[in-house]
């Protein structure tokens, strides 16, 4: 019965908001898949764990004045630290920068590479030989029992590690090229222990006794050919490139933040008209409130069908309406919906397995009509499951499928004129493709992915409307995995990918390019386990990221449909770019308590900007508040957030429950960097704060 007691004590400090004791104040999120698993097994839960990380320690220098024999941490200040592929420029920057802003401590420098260790505390002795044997076979050879007394406690890990000494803040003794040349050793090693995690983590998938509480195996497993082909249910036509399409179940190099996935609750119209997939969004603006118009698609009530019913989404209080439109085009999936100016312009798609289509509707949304275009120029030929995007008054199409003819064509429309022109090859072309997602940010567009006939693509290209060039883009951090039928958005600077396939059964992730500095982010996503996130469609309302359809068909188990998700972003806001330092024990380990100290207790802040006005002051206390989202003209309230010092967040979690200020829709969560804890507050706890 101990065992049970503390294996339920501490299964619920994990499932706390309050910080544990490591530095960063939060589970490496890379492994929160593998740490499931283990604690989902009876015989066992994990104490402390670390993914791996890459790091740069500041340490107190030895001197020969102690004489204590016994080995002991010096501590230190942790420079950089990352539990991604460090980024080679970021580092040489940090430790030879233009000009030193200011006289630090002497101390000397190690830039380090430590592997995964989980500690694990087992039911009885048998169980532990197990689990060691599983750690063994899979790399971890270092593992073992290290006590055997009252606790039986494992420790799994292995020796890919690294420390190489760099000198001393006043002087360092190593060159710019060979701090090059260490950090590429280590992002090697770090990928070696990625890959080294995820096998563990299928082995012990593999094992007696251990299960997720994910998507069903049996039903992923059974998926037939949403993401390879449209399967209409009562077509089966085969599939040319199935199988198993279901990626690694381990995560790993996942940022620490953690977003929310929140079923949107929907009145009006049955939700029923939103199970669908192969369908297109755009926003429109209707009656001076943004709103989600929804074509098409494969799905829908009753019997499940192609179809052509325009649909409005108000995801700020869920409303769905049908719209009153005239002439609609034929039922469809497949095709793009592109909004310019107050005109929606529906290209392509497949009207049923041989009929596949070249058209161009256009809907007048101030007069809800249908019409069909008569475009001139050159030759579009029919398609379905390509991409397009918007530039001013142009549509830029690319790619897609015509039967077993997969298209790397590059169209224009100028929605002016209507007027077709199929763009000549220049620069880096991209390669066949359908399955793809294509978005508009400023004068570039970006395109990911895809599918090329043999396999899932991964590769990212930009094209530039001022020079009609076509880029492979050269990124840092770990590049999202291979795939096709997925969506992309653009948010603030960061260029998103979500879902697709091969399905990622055990942990869906959210990966972010910052297009400031090209370097990629993988945040995991809460409660998405039974979601199906392949051909949905992703529209940014505000800060929230609407997610619509998708899901997927296979012959044993039926039908899966998504529902409608709305995902909070404004924790990327306090995703830090830049490494800070942050004090630290010598622990390798995540379930510590050390408190941070910072120079004020706790401000009101909106996260949408990094640099706050402040509106008024009190000990303690600063109101900042930055542009807010609007729905017309009113605030958005689940835009503020309270942030407190790390001590001082149970007496302030306490506080705001206390008098309902505590906004119980939204998440809790902690900046990576671990000194402050930001709790979401409600509009009553502004407005005291405003009259006050």
């Amino acid at each position: 019965m101990e065992f049970e007691k503390r294996k339920a004590a501490t299964l619920a400090s994990l499932g706390s908001t309050e910080t544990d004791k490591s530095p960063k104040g939060t589970l490496d999120a890379p492994i929160i898949p593998l740490l499931n698993t283990l604690n989902h097994h009876p015989s066992y839960f994990t104490t402390s764990s670390c993914s791996g990380r890459i790091s740069i320690l500041s340490q107190p220098k030895h001197t020969n004045n102690d004489n204590n024999t016994k080995k002991k941490a010096r501590g230190g200040t942790w420079l950089f630290v990352s539990h991604d592929p460090a980024d080679t420029d970021s580092v040489i920057s940090l430790l030879f920068p233009p000009e030193s802003t200011h006289q630090q401590p002497h101390s000397e420098l190690v830039l380090r590479f430590e592997p995964l260790i989980v500690a694990v505390e087992c039911k009885d002795l048998a169980s532990a030989q197990s689990l060691v044997s599983t750690a063994i076979s899979s790399g971890f050879r270092e593992s073992g029992i290290t006590s055997a007394g009252k606790r039986v406690i494992v420790a799994i890990r292995c020796s890919i590690r690294m420390e190489v000494p760099l000198g001393t803040t006043e002087k360092l003794l190593v060159s710019p090229e060979f701090v090059r040349y260490l950090v590429d050793v280590a992002n090697e090693k770090m990928e070696a222990n990625r890959k080294r995690t995820e096998g563990f983590f299928r082995a012990l998938r593999q094992s007696d006794g251990f299960a997720g509480p994910e998507v069903s195996a049996a039903f992923v497993g059974s998926i037939d050919s949403v993401c390879n082909e449209d399967a209409d249910l009562e077509e089966k036509d085969g599939d040319p490139h199935s199988g198993n399409l279901i990626g690694n179940g381990g995560t790993v190099g996942v940022s620490s933040c953690c977003l929310s996935v929140v079923p949107m609750v929907i009145v009006g119209e049955p939700v029923e008209k939103l199970f669908l997939w192969g369908h297109s969004a755009c926003i429109l603006d209707n009656k001076n409130e943004n709103k989600a118009m929804i074509f098409g698609g494969f799905g829908g009530m009753g019997r499940h069908a192609r179809r052509n019913e325009s649909l409005l989404l108000n995801p700020f209080v869920g409303t769905l309406e049908t719209m009153n439109v005239e002439g609609s085009p034929t039922p469809r999936l497949g095709h793009t919906c592109s909004l310019v100016g107050d005109f929606v312009f529906v290209i392509g798609g497949r009207a049923d397995p041989v009929n596949i289509l070249s058209d161009v509707w256009v809907l007048n949304a101030a007069k809800n009509e249908w019409r069909l275009a008569e475009c001139t120029g050159s030759v579009f030929p029919p398609r379905h499951r390509h991409a397009a995007a918007v530039v001013s008054s142009k549509i830029y199409v690319f790619g897609g499928l015509n039967n077993d003819s997969i298209s790397s064509s590059f169209h224009v429309l100028d929605t002016v004129n209507l007027q077709w022109k199929e763009l000549p090859v220049a620069g880096e072309w991209p390669c066949a493709r359908h399955s793809h997602s294509m978005v508009a940010y400023r004068s570039q567009i970006f395109m990911f992915g895809g599918y090329n006939g043999e396999k899932a693509l991964g590769d990212l290209y930009s094209f530039d409307v001022k020079t009609c060039q076509w880029k492979k883009e050269k990124t840092s951090g770990r590049s999202p995995q291979a795939r096709f039928s997925h969506s992309m958005f653009v948010y603030n600077n960061y260029l998103g990918l979500i879902g697709g396939c091969p399905i990622r059964q055990h942990c869906q992730e959210l990966a972010l390019l910052d297009l400031r500095i090209h370097v990629w982010k993988h945040l995991t996503l809460d409660s998405v386990g039974n979601d199906l996130f392949v051909r949905s469609t992703a529209s940014i309302f505000g800060d929230d990221l609407v997610m619509i359809g998708g899901g997927a068909s296979c012959y044993a188990f039926g039908t899966k449909f998504s529902e409608p998700m709305k995902i909070n972003l404004l924790p990327l806001i306090s995703l830090n770019d830049n490494p800070m330092p942050s004090k630290i024990r010598e622990v390798h380990g995540t379930h510590r308590n050390d408190a941070v100290m910072g120079e004020k207790n706790a401000r009101f802040q909106h996260p949408r900007c990094e640099n706050g006005q402040t509106l008024s002051t009190a000990p303690s206390l600063n109101l900042g508040v930055e542009s807010a989202g609007m729905n017309g003209n009113h605030m958005i309230a689940s835009h503020w957030v309270l942030q407190l010092e790390r001590k001082y967040a149970k007496l302030g979690k306490d506080i705001l429950k206390k008098f309902g200020w505590l906004d119980l829709g939204r998440k809790v969560y902690s900046r990576e960097d671990g000194m402050h804890i930001y709790f979401p507050v409600t509009k009553n706890l502004m407005v005291h704060i405003m009259k006050g």
